[in-house]
């Protein structure tokens, strides 16, 4: 559990970055003020599910689902992911996170490896279908975040994906 907790942070430092320090003017300068710059944190108000493509409520992007131990693209993934391009295409500002998920067999750092492998797929694929790789982050969150916790093969089949989360515009 300490793993996947040091995992998520290194993802999330890298996916948010450090901000250089910029040079303090002395005290008695003063310094002309800009209007052009931007605001540090986008304040747009985002109007997506939080759970991303897994609640089934963002028309237009869908949850990739993989078979068993694999983290290659079905032709069935092919054709969701290219729907979720297309609708990437439409949206033009919105970022989304690839979530990797797996089912609860295997060990934490398989399942977490194997996330991972997923996500980074979908990704690639997104990539060559024309989407910015800014435009694209990625985290496996292994078994930790299953869709049905039962333990039959069901549910197995419903946690072995990879999600998509809009994150910013």
């Amino acid at each position: 559990m300490i793993r996947h907790i040091i995992l998520i942070s290194a993802v999330l430092v890298a996916m948010v970055g450090c901000k250089s320090k910029q040079a303090q003017p002395d005290a008695g300068q003063q310094t002309p003020s800009t209007s052009t710059e931007a605001p540090a944190i986008d304040s747009t108000a985002m109007n997506f599910d939080p759970a991303g493509s897994d609640s089934g409520n963002i028309a237009g992007l869908k949850t990739v689902q993989f078979e068993y131990d694999k983290a290659n693209l079905s032709n069935d993934a092919r054709k969701t992911i290219q729907g979720n391009a297309d609708w990437m295409k439409t949206n033009a500002k919105v970022k989304v996170q690839i979530e990797g998920h797996t089912d609860s067999r295997g060990s934490i750092e398989y399942n977490v490896a194997l996330g991972e492998r997923r996500a980074n797929a979908v990704k690639n694929y997104m990539i060559s279908l024309g989407i910015p790789a800014e435009r694209l982050a990625t985290i496996s969150y292994g078994e930790e975040k299953p869709l049905d916790p039962a333990e039959n093969d069901a549910a197995w089949a419903k946690n072995r994906r990879a999600n998509f989360l809009p994150v910013g515009q």
